[in-house]
Order: C-alpha cells, then structure tokens, then sequence
C-alpha cells in the first residue's frame, strides 16, 4: 500500500459540520453515499477497538476509498503504545485526522477500559494522546462527554481537557450529556441523560485556544448553525444522519458557502448505482450496502414504499426500477 504524503492531504480540516462515528452506521458504505450528498462535511469511521487495528485483518478494517475523503479514524483503546501504532497507520491508510473515542458507554468498552472511563484518567488519557501526537503529524483529537455517573462538577470536564490538552490534543468534541454507567445502557446514554450545551459554552469560553465542537441532539443544519453562530469551532450530528441524510444535501451550500452537489434524491441514488453494482461484484450483500439508503425519503411521500423496494430487491437499479413503476 503507498504511504499518503502531506501532499495527499490537505494541512487543516473545516470541522463546521461533522457526521458523528456510529457503530454500526458509519462504515464506509455510508461515508461513500454520504460523498453523494456533501463534499465539504467532515466523516468519521465507526469506533475501531485498537486490538482490530493491531490484531485484525487491518487492510479490510481500514481501507479508506480517496472518494470518500474527508474521513477521520475513531479508535478506542487506552495502550499509549498501541495507540502510536494506530496513529502512524492512520496517516498510511490516508485519514486526515485520529481521534481517541473517551465518551462510549458500552459495557464492553467499559470492560476494556476505555471510552468514557478515560475521563475518571485524565493523565492516562494524556498518555495515549501524547503517545499519537508523538508518531504523526495528523490532528489528533478526543471525544467525551460532560461528566461520567456522578462527576458531573465542572472541574471534572475541566481537569479532563487540561491534561489532554497539555498532552498536545487542540480539538474536543464534547457530547452535551454525561454518561450514566449504572442503570442505563448505550442507547439510554444517547436520549436520558439531559443535554447541557450550556456546559460546553462554558468550556468554549474558558479555553479559547482550543477547538470545541458540540455533539448531543443536534438534529437539523438550523440548530448547527446556530451553534456556529455562538462561535464554536464546529457541530456533530449524529442519529439524524443515518435517520434523515437528505438533510446533508443543502449542508454544501448552508453551512460552507459551497454548490450543492445534487438537486434530487433520484440523482443521488442513480449517482451512487454503479458503486453499488461493484460492491455486490466484490461479494458485499445487499442488505449492508441498501441500508444507509433506507432514510433517504423520510417524511417523503413514498417512503414506505421505497423501503419495501430495499428489502424486496437485491440490486439498487431493481429497487430504482420498482419505485419507478410504482
């Protein structure tokens, strides 16, 4: 595989508008269709455990099409060793940044010891990412929440960001919720505990020589705007994205001043056939590569219809054909 030169990739990243890492979701059928709809928004990989990375079948975990740039790598790990490793790969395979998940409740993370328990170790913490920094010349950011079960003060949040900025990390992304790791699993994490953008604000203010993106229940391009307009460096949304990825397709124009890339859903989709045909080429079931599909017509006329066309059919143009007919 050739190493990726600073030349491959640009020097700075727009962190304005960004697709969170979803387990799961993210992967790089959906980064691909995504590339359909937007051009300038920022992608991340789901959350790739560091023992995938070191120990797995690293070519097919982290192979990265040129087409679906910018992506960054979310890996979740707490060895500074390993870690370094990571970082280096990360630049090899041509990701434009590394980020260190610190905010993933999941009980096998918690197990593991990383995710969001590195925040209760903010000099651990520190450890792994001066450990990246040292080995590429990537970004190298973290992800967190605001608190974690009853460290909720704000020198909790404060102390935690000091000691990794210290390590030499310049952009957070801070989910505007804690994570309650008694009484509640992941999917409880992501609607339960209550938003506070206020927290977040307060970090901004208080650390004006970093970057914070905000991340929680943002579901539209008006709330990320308008958190743009407050004068953070940037705006995640997350499960809107998978539900409703249409929205993404006046983010171009909305959010960076750019063209949009499509005017229609239909020519999203007829864009997005032939990679489809050669995926399922390659042996990739149709279920995984229909799937990021399947809320492109959410809260459109059809939209039923259309995932009965995904489920029914096993080729993007038989579907297309369906909908057609209809």
């Amino acid at each position: 595989m050739p190493e990726a030169t600073a030349r491959d990739r640009p020097q700075a990243l727009n962190r304005r508008l960004s697709v969170a890492p979803m387990m799961q979701r993210t992967d790089r059928h959906f980064r691909r269709f995504m590339r359909r709809l937007t051009r300038r928004t920022l992608l991340y990989t789901e959350m790739i455990p560091l023992g995938a990375i070191l120990h797995g079948p690293r070519e097919r975990r982290l192979r990265l099409d040129p087409a679906e740039q910018a992506v960054a790598l979310q890996v979740g790990g707490s060895d500074p060793a390993g870690l370094s490793t990571a970082a280096r790969l990360a630049g090899r395979f041509g990701y434009r940044e590394i980020n260190l998940n610190c905010g993933c409740p999941s009980h096998a993370v918690r197990d593991g010891g990383f995710g969001v328990v590195l925040m209760r170790t903010p000099a651990r913490t520190a450890a792994c990412v001066r450990a990246m920094v040292e080995s590429t010349d990537l970004p190298v950011t973290v992800k967190a929440r605001i608190g974690l079960d009853t460290d909720r003060s704000e020198a909790f949040l404060d102390d935690f960001v000091g000691a990794v900025a210290e390590a030499g990390c310049r952009t957070f992304i801070i989910h505007a919720r804690s994570a309650w790791l008694t009484g509640l699993n992941p999917k409880q994490n992501r609607t339960i505990p209550p938003l506070d953008y206020a927290r977040v604000r307060r970090l901004a203010r208080s650390r004006p020589d970093l970057e914070i993106v905000v991340n929680g229940g943002i579901r539209s391009l008006p709330e990320a705007a308008g958190f743009l307009a407050e004068g953070f460096a940037g705006a995640m949304i997350g499960r809107a994205a998978w539900e409703h990825p249409w929205l993404f397709a006046e983010a171009d124009h909305r959010v960076f001043g750019a063209p949009p890339p499509l005017l229609t859903r239909e020519e999203a989709l007829h864009a997005h056939a032939p990679y489809v045909a050669r995926a399922l080429a390659d042996g990739e079931p149709f279920h995984r590569l229909a799937r990021p599909l399947t809320g492109l017509y959410r809260r459109q006329p059809g939209a039923r219809r259309w995932r009965r066309a995904l489920a029914e059919h096993r080729t993007l143009a038989d579907a297309l054909g369906s909908m057609a007919a209809a």
